[in-house]
């Protein structure tokens, strides 16, 4: 589907020109009067139709026996049938002209079972066949405020005023406690849209139709499972084009959370990992928590977006400093130090007793003196070290509970008229919000006014760091064709019992150094004397590695011999690997042995590409060798990596510090490292879709160069 036939579908979803309710039903509670009375409730202008064949009259109006019997064509059909009445429906609406659908009904495979799933798939053909834009099955409706549409049966939406954020989820209840949430706080969501299982519109269409709506901000979306890695992110990349930041709180970080996503979705959830691996690049910022997602959608919808995450705070009060200091170790963000023209300023305002330190503790005298605060805001926006400020208040409860907070309309102002970074209001705790408290929120529409310090914190980290990515994604590497060469190279892997194909040690090392992954100096060998002239070749010491297409452990089988100095010992060695694999499995097949240069010295580092369920291929960087799994220090980037965000990835390890002379131990050559990690991504990319895995364990870095000792790259079946 093109950008335009996305936003053209969900529009047809969102703003139709007539409803019939499928299952219309006059019994309290049912969910067809309560999409009645919601809709009626938004003031919705259109024809609605009742649908039962087994009533005639429904909210004191015809109800007809079926779609074809409407006096007019119905241009959105709510579903509210379950199984196969809801497919059937699908079809009639298709017939009867209708541009869209909601079904409402579960049952589609959300559990896994096998008859759910059969229906699911008969849904979704129905879907194809209709040209129907729909969303579900498993919702609980949608509601698009500029239009007056809302078919989600909760009598607490009453409002429909036109918010900044658009919102929209696979899970209806979770979609419904996001908006509750942000009413709360005094903001209304434009749209909020429960996308169920996805037969039809999937996460893709929705970011492109938020990205195309000029009321929508912020893009918010809770994330079971992607269904197609490819569109998602073009999708991610057009919000990032137009600088619309996804908010995005995605499960899958735990296997009982994948577990529980197969349960209610019926697909395979990916690790949160290689999610944030492909979607950081493009702007997308994943939170963990509602409160986290308000939060940050507060910052966001109210701010312009920040240069960066180097932040200026004003409080009254040295224990909220202290909070503020240390939650910034834990949140990626920074006070950095004041210039001295900003320290010389603030001193003859608050006077030399005053800590005069960032973040500043204002003290009494900005207390007692607003043309005094209004002084300190305007000093520490001028500092070129910040790129936000957060001021301490809380709003008032009541009329008369807190004179000082209308100071923020004037702040306002300030960063209004002077077009200046961004301020946001910060708490020390959590706080209801009141009517009274919402209405005199919105007299400040352009500050963010923040709950709590870590939560304050974690969305100024998130807007930071959106902000320090620039308006534009990095130019991605154009696909290359893969030559003759790596072709040849790739025509040597064997069948394994799974029906992958798995490219054999030497094979891969020798595609992996075509792409700039440099290995040590190796010969193959099917004879012991062959073995001992490649060593002498070669030079001593050498290792000895088996060759063997039924094995993929070799050290698990007495096939790796480490130390070798002479040709006798390279012979001797060449008939202990033959002897212990006929030991540890009889009837393998002996292919010889690698003679390869043996590499002391250097710190062990694993490179690897591998392709996540949902999200396709990322790269991983970190710690090799042994303490792979012992302390799984990795890291996770797109693929293919540009040199900056593999330089990044390696900063985001222990194992880089390493690199860079720990503790006094020589440098290594982290170029060399960095390079390497690029090539092996833009290997991942040229494979494609063929590509399963590529292990290389370990990568040795030395001062001079990083050398592959050892490489795997296993193919899709």
């Amino acid at each position: 589907m093109t950008q335009n036939d996305s936003i053209a579908q969900v529009k047809a979803l969102l703003d139709p020109a007539s409803i019939a309710i499928i299952g219309a039903s006059d019994r309290n509670g049912s969910w067809a009067k309560r999409v009645y009375r919601t809709l009626k409730r938004g003031g919705y202008k259109g024809a609605i139709y009742p649908v039962n064949p087994r009533s005639e009259t429904v909210w004191d109006q015809k109800c007809y026996p079926d779609l074809a019997s409407l006096p007019g064509k119905p241009d959105h059909v709510v579903v509210l049938v379950p199984g196969a009445g809801a497919i059937d429906a699908i079809r009639a609406a298709g017939k009867a002209g209708a541009r869209s659908a909601t079904v409402f009904s579960s049952g589609f495979g959300e559990g896994g079972d096998p008859e759910g799933r059969a229906l699911g798939e008969q849904l979704r053909a129905a879907v194809v066949e209709s040209g129907l834009a729909v969303s579900g099955p498993n919702c609980m409706g949608n509601l698009a405020s500029p239009f007056g549409f809302c078919t989600i049966p909760d009598d607490r939406i009453t409002d429909f005023t036109v918010g900044g954020v658009g919102l929209f989820g696979q899970s209806g209840g979770i979609v419904m406690a996001i908006y509750r949430a942000m009413k709360s706080r005094g903001m209304t969501p434009a749209y909020a849209v429960t996308n169920g299982n996805e037969v039809g519109l999937t996460t893709a269409d929705y970011i492109r139709y938020m990205v195309a709506e000029p009321n929508v901000k912020v893009i918010c979306c809770f994330i079971e499972a992607i269904r197609d890695a490819d569109d998602f992110l073009s999708a991610c990349a057009d919000a990032f084009a137009a600088r619309k930041p996804i908010v995005a709180m995605k499960i899958g970080g735990s296997e009982a959370s994948r577990a529980a996503a197969l349960a209610h979705t019926g697909s395979l959830a990916g690790s949160l990992a290689c999610f944030d691996a492909v979607t950081r690049p493009l702007g997308v910022l994943r939170v963990s928590t509602i409160d986290e997602m308000v939060e940050t959608a507060e910052y966001l919808t109210h701010a312009e977006i920040p240069a960066g995450a180097r932040l200026g705070a004003i409080t009254f009060s040295g224990g909220l400093k202290g909070l503020l200091l240390e939650g910034a170790e834990r949140h990626d963000v920074s006070f950095p130090a004041l210039t001295a023209e900003t320290t010389a300023r603030l001193k003859e305002q608050l006077g030399v007793g005053t800590s005069l330190g960032n973040p500043l503790d204002a003290g009494f005298a900005a207390l007692s003196s607003a043309e005094v605060y209004f002084k300190c805001i305007d000093i520490m926006l001028d500092d070129p070290n910040i790129d936000a400020l957060l001021v301490q208040e809380e709003l008032p409860l009541m009329e008369g509970q807190n004179a000082k907070a209308g100071n923020l309309r004037t702040v306002d102002k300030m960063v209004v008229e002077g077009k200046r970074k961004p301020v946001a209001v910060v708490s020390m705790a959590s706080y209801m919000f009141s009517d009274y408290t919402r209405a005199f929120r919105a007299d400040f529409p352009h500050l963010p006014v923040l709950h709590e310090v870590d939560k304050a914190l974690k969305a100024a980290a998130h807007a930071g760091r959106y902000g320090a990515m620039g308006k534009t994604a990095p130019a991605p590497r154009a696909k290359q064709k893969l030559s003759e060469t790596a072709a040849a190279l790739l025509g040597q892997a064997a069948p394994a019992a799974d029906g992958r194909k798995v490219m054999g040690e030497a094979a891969s090392k020798q595609l992996l150094g075509a792409y700039g992954v440099a290995a040590p100096a190796e010969a193959f060998a099917t004879d012991a004397e062959a073995a001992a002239r490649a060593a002498d070749a070669i030079g001593y010491p050498v290792v000895l590695k088996l060759v063997s297409d039924d094995v993929q452990h070799k050290s698990d089988v007495g096939g790796v011999l480490i130390g070798l100095n002479s040709a006798q010992a390279v012979r001797e060695g060449f008939a202990r690997i033959a002897s212990s694999l006929a030991a540890a499995r009889p009837g393998a097949h002996f292919g010889g042995v690698l003679v390869v240069q043996q590499v002391s010295g250097g710190t062990e580092l694993v490179l690897g590409v591998h392709r996540d369920p949902e999200v396709g291929l990322v790269t991983m960087f970190g710690a090799g060798g042994v303490l792979l799994e012992l302390v799984k220090d990795v890291a996770f980037g797109p693929v293919p990596l540009s040199p900056a965000q593999a330089q990044d990835m390696v900063d985001h390890t222990m194992a880089g510090r390493l690199l860079d002379g720990y503790r006094g131990s020589s440098k290594l050559d982290r170029a060399a490292v960095v390079n390497a990690l690029v090539g092996l991504s833009h290997l991942a990319q040229d494979l494609g879709e063929r590509l399963e895995s590529i292990d290389v364990n370990p990568l040795v870095a030395t001062p001079t160069g990083a050398l592959a000792l050892d490489g795997l790259i296993v193919l899709k079946a």
